[in-house]
Parts: C-alpha cells; structure tokens; sequence
C-alpha cells in the first residue's frame, strides 16, 4: 500500500505575497482595507472647463503624435476634444501605446491637469478607447506595496468583500444612542465605502465624517473597549504570588526608614496602591506615570522590597545599558546595607561575569535583578520571580513584555507587572489604549527641585551660547550638550557629535570635554560616565543615550543642539537631566532653520511649547496635538496601529459611547462581543495583555 501523500499546497504568487506583507489575509481583512483616496470615473468633463491640478477624464481625438529623441526620449501626444487641447507626455511607453495613440484615433485619458508653456499638459495619464461605459461609482485607489497593482487589490477586495461574515455585531439600539441609521449596516456601509456613488460628496469621504465611516469608527473603537475589558476581567481570574510585608522588621520598612530623604505625598499615595494590588492574588497590571525627576526608581524599589519580604525575586527592565547602570547603582545603594543581593545583567557583560550573575539568579541568592531586554533571553532563568518592573515601558516592544513576564517558574501563576514611564499619558489615550491598566499618577517633584528655564536661541548665536558654559563652569556647574548625530549625514546636515567636542575643547581650554555615544564600547561609556558623575568632567557632550536615566545634581545647564530635529516627549526627557539639584538650571535649545527662511509649523509648536512649560502633562497634551495618537503611542508599541479608522482625539463622543456600551455588551451579549472583537482586532487582541 503506497503511502499518502500530503496535498500539494501552491506556492503563493507574487501578488499574494505581498497581500499577506499587508496583513490582509482573512476576507474581513480584505473588506476592511479601505480606500486612500477615489478617482472619478463617473463623468466625461470638456477641457475649457478645466484648471490646473484638476484630476479629470476626458474624451477626444489624437491631431498630432511624436516620438521626441532630443533630451529624454518621450512621446509627446494632442488630444483635441472640440473645446481645447491637452498635451499628453510619456517617458515610458511600449510600441503597442503609440499604435493605440496614434493620429485619428479617439481615446479616452484620465490625469492630473497641468499649466506651462505647452497649455494644458497632463504626464502618463491612463489612457482607454473611447466610447466605452462610464463608471457607476467612484473607483477606489488603495494603499499598497512593491509587486501588488491597484488592479490586483481592488479584485481581491471585492472578493473579500463578498466572502467576508459580516452579520452586524452591534445591536441598532446601541447604535441609535450615536444618532447612527441602523439601516446602513456593516456590509451596506463597507460597500458603499468601497464604491461611493457619484454624488457622495467627498469631502465627508475624505475627512470620515460620512455616517458610514461614523458606523466603522464606532465598531472599531467598541472592539478595542470590549477586548480591553475581556483582557482586565480574564486577569482578574488568574492566580499571582501574594506578596506582603506586615512586620516591622520587614525590608520594605528598613528600607523605608534608611532612604536619607522623605517620601512626597503623592509618592506615599502610589506607593500605598501598588501594595495593596501586590498583596492580592490576582496579578497586577499597573502604568506607574510621573514626570521626569518625580522619583519613579524609589516606589520601583519599595515594591520590589517588598516582593522580597514575600521570598519571591523581583526583576526590573530598562532600555539601556546607562539606565540600568543608573538604577543598579541606586538599588545597590539603598538594598546592599540591607542585606539584599542585587544582580546585573547587560548584553555587553563578559562571558564569566555573565555566568556569574545567571548562577546567582538561577539560585535565588540575587532577590532583585537589573538589566537590559537582555533580562528575557532563553538561558535566564528565575529561581521565583513574582514581580516584573519595566521601566521606560514604551521602549520597549510587546513581545520583550511578554516575553519578561513568562519567566515566572510557576505555570499556575502569573507575575505582577508594573510599568513605569515619564512621558505622561494623556486621560485621552488611557481611556483607549490603556484602558485594561490600572493607573497611578506621581504628580509632585520632590521639594528642592529648581524650575528649568528654557530658552530657544539660533544657531547664530552659539558664541553667546558658549560664554555662558564658561560662566557656569567658573561656578562650579557642570554641562552637558547633546547632539542628534555621531557622523556626517549626506541628507541632514547636522554638526556631528564628534566635531562638537573637538570645537568646545579648543574653546574651553583646561576643561575637561567628554564625549559620550551609542558606538562607544560599554566600557568606555561607563569610564566617561563616571568622570562626569564624580564631578571630574565639566563638559558632557553627548547622543541622546543621556535622555533617561543619567542623575548629575550638579549639572545646571543642558545645551541641545539642532534642538528642531527631536521630538516633543524627547526633548523633555532631556531637559530633565538638569534641574536634579538646588542650583539655578537652564535648557537651551539651539535650532538651525538650513536653508529655509524659517522653522517650519511643526518644529515651531515643539519649541514653543518646551518654552512655556515644564509640567510632563503639559508636554504630553501638546504633543499628542501635534503628532497624533498613533504616532505618540507607537502603536502601544507593537508595530501596528491598534486603530485604523477612528481617532481617539477627534473621536472622542464615539470613544465615550464605547465605553458605556463595551460593559453592556460584554455581560448581556457575551458570544456577540467575542465575536465583534475577533472581526475587528485579530490577531492583534494579544497586545492588549502586554
């Protein structure tokens, strides 16, 4: 008997391909990929009629056709439609286009309408026989990639389209609370999204104000409600370590009565709520915000303390390399006279010394353990972690989360997690995207902290810039100066980091000038931080590897060059290097307008708004102003946008409705909201538990 063979399974083509590079790959995938933008095939339109920049289809007669050598080689075609002539150019064009192009012959072209010496000019238009039916509805032009034509796609849509489940999930009394016409239903409203009729007007298409984007923006935003609300209540059904510290002798209070300054209020409130989450057995999921310099690393190391009491690890996760070195130095300064083991682990740590460190936390002897992602690579292994602490949580990707909280031993049980950041998340967003976390706020810098003054200056003025580093030094004060660049950049002309030290030191003569970058050996960046932080360096110059992490009470003035060129968060983020002592701080942003008459819009709102402020919230307000949710939340850090359609800003009435409904839903109609979530969201659901 001859064995069975497997069925053949085809090679995909080249299209297919690419539709799976574009994540369409289920017929609702399809049927959601909407159009860009529509072209207007509907109507023929006389050339009198048109001005340039018009997109139009027109109808005429070919009166003259060349094949032009001088230059670039081009054919050059006049279409006459009785009331004007249009030059037709191609500089791409195959002999079997010039026979269809040829003199006599009457066509049909659609483009772009163009002025200049020749009149009327429209480059490649597409080009038919005349005559043909018009089109009934507006044809949709897609986003896509290399290898997938507009042809291609628009076929695979419709067939998605029509394969796709689309029974409605949403029940029409919900959606009549919105003021939403229950009779455009999902598949009606997709369809027509697809193939608007001719007299839609477009306006409402392009800027989703037409009641059929209103019905998708309102679906989606209700997926992502419900689903966050599924990941909270299926959290609250799992088991973690019970971590409590009631004694007094216990390490949390020894440490707490050994920190050689008070806790602030609201650092006592945050830290009140992480305990009380860490004490039950259900596993915390907790976002720990607090502006820059609101002491984020000692609530970091009260709970931690207080895993350890329990007798179970702790593990906290930073970006790089300096922010760990950072946190260990501190850690190991508050925990070492107090018994604790604390481990460090980078992936710059020599082969013995790396050894070392897995030993101790395979055994258990090192309580709390620091690193970098190197923390989440298969040869680490937990002896009993309970706790995981990210720091800088939106630097890092949703699989290094996920990855970091599967290292707990036990498979019954689920590690807490709490996630730190210093750029402040809008109420906006936290009512979308982090709605399934539960949120504790540090709003209050420790006392003694000097407000920064920001000042925005021209490049012109570096001179006066660079008097003023004199002056502070002559104080005693210490600078740091950061560049966006560490080499030449054929694109971006920007002063490197490099030529940077070499001009202050020649500028600053008998002080000592560091230089400090991403390429630098682990070492060597650890040797010149340490120069900077004992006080020996007077003059940082730096990458943005200082943006978090880098505590110098000492520096008073922070100098940031092409200051234009960093975003809003980052550029606060830096600023809050100084400002850490009792001594008067400023911020300079230097910015560079190149060959422009001035700074464009954008760049122009940043600096403004670093000049007016130094509230973090503030900042974080603005900059979601400015970029945008998707772009401020990277996604929630996965790599795809977790809404396509709906914004959390101008949507905000919808957001609301889906709040309110997603509870109603979810308890009332438990398989239709599983299945409302699974169209909408996919594969993407497990992001929302990282």
């Amino acid at each position: 008997m001859s064995p069975t063979l497997p069925p053949t399974v085809k090679p995909l083509t080249g299209p297919q391909k690419a539709l799976r590079k574009l994540g369409l790959v289920r017929p609702i995938d399809l049927a959601l990929h909407l159009p860009l933008r529509y072209e207007d095939e509907t109507r023929l339109v006389k050339l009198r009629d048109l001005r340039e920049g018009d997109v139009a289809q027109v109808e005429g007669r070919v009166t003259h056709a060349e094949v032009r050598l001088s230059g670039h080689r081009q054919l050059l075609v006049t279409l006459d439609d009785g009331s004007g002539t249009c030059l037709l150019r191609f500089f791409s064009f195959y002999p079997s286009q010039q026979k269809s192009l040829a003199v006599g012959n009457l066509i049909r072209v659609r483009g772009e309408i163009r002025g200049g010496f020749a009149g009327l000019t429209m480059m490649h238009p597409v080009v038919k026989a005349a005559g043909g039916e018009l089109a009934t509805a507006l044809t949709p032009v897609y986003s896509t990639v290399a290898g997938l034509p507009q042809s291609y796609l628009r076929r695979a849509v419709q067939a998605g389209l029509a394969r796709a489940e689309l029974s409605d999930t949403v029940p029409a009394k919900y959606l009549q609370e919105i003021g939403l016409d229950p009779a455009w239903n999902l598949r009606q409203s997709l369809s027509f999204l697809h193939h608007p009729t001719a007299d839609v007007s477009l306006d409402t298409l392009q800027d989703h104000s037409h009641p059929t984007w209103q019905r998708l923006k309102a679906e989606e935003l209700l997926a992502q409600q419900v689903s966050q609300l599924q990941a909270r209540r299926a959290r609250a059904g799992l088991r973690a370590p019970v971590l409590t510290a009631t004694d007094s002798e216990s390490l949390f209070a020894r440490l707490l009565a050994t920190l050689p300054f008070q806790l602030t209020g609201a650092q006592q409130r945050v830290v009140a709520e992480i305990n009380q989450d860490i004490a039950r057995a259900v596993p915390m999921h907790r976002l720990l915000q607090g502006d820059v310099g609101a002491g984020k690393t000692v609530v970091a190391a009260l709970a931690a303390a207080q895993c350890m009491d329990a007798g179970w690890q702790c593990a906290l996760m930073a970006p790089t390399e300096i922010l760990t070195t950072q946190h260990f130095a501190k850690l190991v300064a508050w925990l070492q006279p107090l018994g604790v083991t604390v481990a460090w682990l980078t992936g710059s740590h020599k082969a013995k010394e790396r050894r070392d460190m897995l030993a101790l936390i395979a055994s258990g002897q090192a309580a709390l353990v620091v690193g970098t992602h190197a923390l989440i690579q298969d040869k680490v292994q937990f002896h009993k972690l309970a706790l995981a602490i990210i720091d800088e949580q939106h630097r890092f990707g949703v699989a290094q989360r996920l990855a970091l909280r599967e290292k707990l031993a036990s498979p019954e049980l689920e590690p807490h997690l709490l996630m730190m950041t210093a750029t402040p998340i809008p109420r906006t967003l936290a009512m979308s995207y982090y709605a399934d976390l539960d949120v504790s706020t540090i709003d209050e810098l420790p006392p003694g902290r000097t407000p920064i003054v920001t000042k925005v200056i021209h490049d012109a003025r570096r001179d006066e810039v660079i008097s003023r580093i004199s002056d502070q030094l002559a104080q005693g004060r210490q600078i740091y100066w950061v560049c966006p660049l560490i080499q030449e950049s054929e694109v971006l002309d920007l002063t490197n980091a490099t030529e940077t030290h070499a001009q202050l030191s020649a500028a600053l003569p008998g002080v000592m000038v560091g230089l400090l970058h991403s390429r630098m050996p682990a070492a060597e960046k650890k040797a010149v931080m340490n120069l900077f932080v004992a006080g020996q360096m007077g003059v940082l110059v730096s990458t943005t590897v200082i943006e978090v992490g880098v505590d110098v009470p000492n520096a008073s003035l922070m100098v940031i060059e092409h200051a234009e060129r960093f975003g809003l968060s980052q550029l606060h983020q830096l600023r809050g290097r100084v400002g850490r002592g009792a001594a008067a701080s400023a911020c300079v942003l230097l910015y560079s307008t190149g060959d422009a008459p001035r700074l464009g819009e954008t760049a122009r709102e940043r600096l403004k708004a670093m000049a007016q402020t130094n509230d973090g919230f503030e900042i974080a307000r603005r900059d979601l102003d400015i970029r945008g949710p998707g772009e401020f939340m990277g996604a929630r850090q996965s790599g795809d946008a977790m809404l396509r359609f709906a914004d959390v800003l101008a949507d905000a009435p919808l957001l609301d409705w889906a709040r309110r409904t997603a509870p109603v839903l979810l308890d009332q109609q438990p398989d239709l909201a599983e299945q409302h979530v699974q169209r909408w969201l996919g594969s993407k659901i497990g992001y929302l538990n990282a």
